[in-house]
């Protein structure tokens, strides 16, 4: 409104808007200039991934860097797209802000939600609301390009959105002791396709049980592999050379010591 501060965010909002179009402008930078939205979308992925990274170790530094460089991402993409007489991003603010007051009726007008659960429930029936009659599955919204573990627990969510789920922890417990079973059985068997299909079986219920414990878990098994890799350097470190030809009783041991190690 008239007579009102300038939001100080929306200033830096324009000062890096301003960057990018002139690395994009004839005389900016080669390599910018010839990117297009198709070769910006790995990196767009991949700095997604390390911001994820920065949050889950909590350090506000790299967050802060990180979070910049999927804007940053997101910002030249918008850029080039305004380039081509598509949309700007500006386009992009006001369809995302639009799509959140509509899904938030019960922040932005007279609907009601009691818990989180309703939030996610009502926003999946907004959005089915929202799409042509019979045009797309609920699972719709989920990428192929996520980490497996990841797309698993999102399908899971989106189905369980619908209906289609489990009461609670119990059901998805008892399917991984028979996909377990089945696993079991196909190795005896032999057949390396089969194996495989009952190991996707097995980790597909993994990811059901992780969340009904709300646990996420392609974030559980990232923190696995770093207190793996830090206890496992701890071990080499101690062995050098001599790893190699250590019992596995000595590498235990050792394995132990590097773990009471880094707790403590």
């Amino acid at each position: 409104m008239d007579g009102e501060p300038q939001d100080r965010r929306l200033d830096a909002i324009a000062e890096l808007l301003a960057v990018l179009a002139r690395l994009r402008a004839p005389g900016g930078c080669p390599w910018d200039r010839e990117q297009t939205p198709a070769t910006m979308a790995p990196h767009l992925l991949e700095e997604s991934f390390e911001a994820a990274d920065a949050i889950r170790r909590g350090d506000d530094k790299e967050m802060r860097e990180e979070l910049g460089d999927v804007l940053m991402n997101v910002l030249m993409i918008a850029q080039m797209s305004a380039e081509a007489g598509r949309f700007d991003a500006g386009a992009v603010a006001r369809g995302i802000a639009g799509k959140l007051v509509r899904r938030h009726p019960h922040v932005f007008g007279d609907g009601q939600a009691s818990d989180p659960k309703q939030v996610l429930r009502r926003w999946e029936e907004l959005k089915r609301a929202e799409r042509p009659a019979g045009a797309r599955s609920a699972l719709e919204g989920v990428p192929n390009a996520l980490p497996a573990l990841l797309r698993a627990f999102r399908v899971g969510e989106k189905a369980a959105r619908v209906g289609f789920d489990w009461p609670d922890r119990t059901g998805p417990r008892a399917k991984i002791d028979e996909e377990l079973a089945e696993l079991d059985e196909a190795a005896r068997g032999g057949d390396p396709g089969e194996v495989a299909s009952e190991l996707g079986d097995l980790l597909f219920a993994v990811c059901n049980l992780a969340r009904h414990l709300g646990v996420e878990p392609e974030t559980a098994l990232r923190g696995t592999i770093d207190r793996f890799s830090a206890r496992f350097r701890r071990v080499e470190a101690e062995f050098g050379e001599k790893l190699a030809g250590a019992s596995l009783e000595e590498l235990d041991a050792a394995w132990e010591r590097a773990k009471r190690s880094l707790e403590s």
